[in-house]
């Protein structure tokens, strides 16, 4: 899609995929009025000068401390100025972009109290392509105050700042694309900066290659099921209408399609009565691997919350992702089971290979690569402990608990990183023990796809076992979502 219009209603992951890969976006009119009345109940807090936390008191220990006027008037600057600190890699490009989407949109559904403004600001460096530059660790999960703080120097000039490839302070990068820095005011800075978009944005981005992953798990099984003749019983209808766990039978779904022309679906095919449980209980932890996918891209996380119907300013804790967090913390415990299967079913193709073999063959990257997946997932096992208990007690013990979320979603990341290399391994030992089979196997529509994508990476790749994995990471598990 070109254009997404943030509307106010909630925002698909698809919209948001859309635009970290460079759609342009739109504040429709009921997104606008929502911002205008959220920004009311701003104002009116303070031409009533009322104790509003971050607005006219200053804010963790000092939650209790009234603002002089003047003060107030510095007090956004103050906030988005003092609250950038960073240290780290830096974010890639697609994870400042969904951050920048996700806090416009949690500004358009009402309740942050920003002025039309500052969503537009956001609006229009998402448009323009003015990339905050934010280093990753900065946040302990109890809203993203470092790294949304860095995005929000370049709303107001400030910061450092990607443009066309060149990296800018944040008012140059403003002024080359042609934008006029935000300048603060009522609860603006507190806004930009008191979110989890960072957080949440990559998390949707993670849902999206959990995703994946999921039907590329399901592809390096299925052509594992070929190589070695394995019962596909375990794919019936009726196993899944048994149990209806949606993952379940998804992952079994998905599988038939894969295996459908197969030999192994022949009502005469050879095969076992059943076979080792890393074959048999596929539907089930690859159904587990999607079940475990969610996010929480379209909550309020404001606070404090500007409250329309009310027309009152409430303290409250949505700044808080623990769903988010704990919910990555049990998607990396999905995925160190799918990676488990994996390595489990590596080692029936590895006894496959060897029973079969007469003449050692040239190449067989698979085979080589037998230990370093043992190695992978040894490492994607220590990535699946929780990471959302580790937060110490912060600012004289009044922030005396976090979520890790940033962390988290890293971990998650990082794992299924872990998770895509190990089911390529196992694509290519599939591949192995076919391509050295005296009869070769009848193999489905869908697998004979990931077997052209074996030997389109062997034959593009130098002959050595890294540079052929190197090669069919590039088209896997990317292409698997097609097939």
């Amino acid at each position: 899609m070109d254009t997404v219009t943030i509307t106010g209603n909630p925002l698909a992951l698809e919209e948001l995929l859309a635009i970290v890969d460079g759609a342009r976006v739109e504040l429709a009119s009921d997104a606008r009025t929502a911002i205008a009345a959220s920004r009311a109940v701003v104002d009116r807090a303070l031409a009533g000068n009322e104790a509003v936390y971050g607005m006219t008191t200053q804010v963790g220990h000092g939650k209790d401390t009234r603002l002089s006027e003047e003060e107030i008037r510095g007090e956004q600057m103050f906030l988005v100025m003092s609250h950038s600190g960073g240290i780290g890699p830096l974010l890639p490009t697609p994870q400042v972009r969904a951050a920048l989407a996700v806090r416009l949109n949690g500004i358009a559904r009402g309740g942050s109290g920003a002025s039309l403004e500052a969503a537009e600001v956001l609006a229009a460096m998402l448009n323009a392509g003015v990339h905050p530059i934010v280093p990753e660790i900065g946040s302990v999960g109890a809203a993203d105050l470092g790294p949304m703080a860095g995005m929000a120097q370049v709303a107001i000039g400030q910061g450092q700042a990607e443009y066309q490839g060149d990296v800018l302070s944040g008012g140059d990068a403003l002024r080359r694309a042609g934008m006029t820095p935000l300048i603060l005011s009522g609860r603006d800075g507190l806004a930009l900066i008191s979110a989890n978009g960072v957080s949440i944005g990559h998390a949707a981005l993670v849902v999206a290659r959990a995703e994946r992953a999921a039907d590329a798990a399901d592809l390096a099984a299925a052509l594992s099921m070929e190589a070695t003749a394995a019962n596909p019983s375990i794919i019936h209808p009726s196993v899944a209408r048994a149990k209806p766990i949606a993952g379940q039978a998804a992952a079994a779904d998905h599988l038939r399609e894969l295996l459908e022309g197969s030999g192994l679906m022949e009502p005469d095919a050879a095969h076992s009565v059943q076979d080792a449980l890393s074959f048999r209980v596929v539907p089930q932890v690859h159904g587990a691997l999607r079940d475990a996918v969610m996010i929480e891209l379209n909550a309020s996380d404001d606070n404090p919350l500007a409250s329309v119907p009310d027309q009152t300013m409430i303290s409250n804790g949505n700044f808080h992702p623990m769903a988010l967090a704990i919910a990555c913390d049990a998607l990396r415990i999905a995925v160190a089971q799918v990676g488990q299967l994996s390595e489990r079913r590596l080692a029936h193709l590895w006894e496959a290979f060897f029973r079969q073999m007469t003449t050692p063959p040239a190449g067989a990257y698979g085979l080589q690569l037998r230990y370093p997946a043992a190695a992978l997932f040894a490492e994607l096992k220590q990535l699946a402990a929780p990471a959302t208990l580790d937060i110490p007690p912060l600012d004289l013990g009044v922030e005396d608990h976090a979520t890790a979320a940033p962390l988290t979603v890293r971990k998650t990341d990082a794992a299924l990183g872990l998770l895509e290399d190990i089911l390529a391994i196992e694509v290519l030992l599939a591949h192995d023990v076919i391509t050295t089979a005296a009869s070769k196997p009848v193999i489905g529509v869908g697998t004979a796809h990931a077997f052209r994508m074996v030997e389109e990476a062997i034959t593009a790749a130098d002959p050595l076992p890294d540079a052929v994995h190197r090669a069919l990471r590039e088209r896997f598990p990317a292409a698997a979502a097609s097939i």
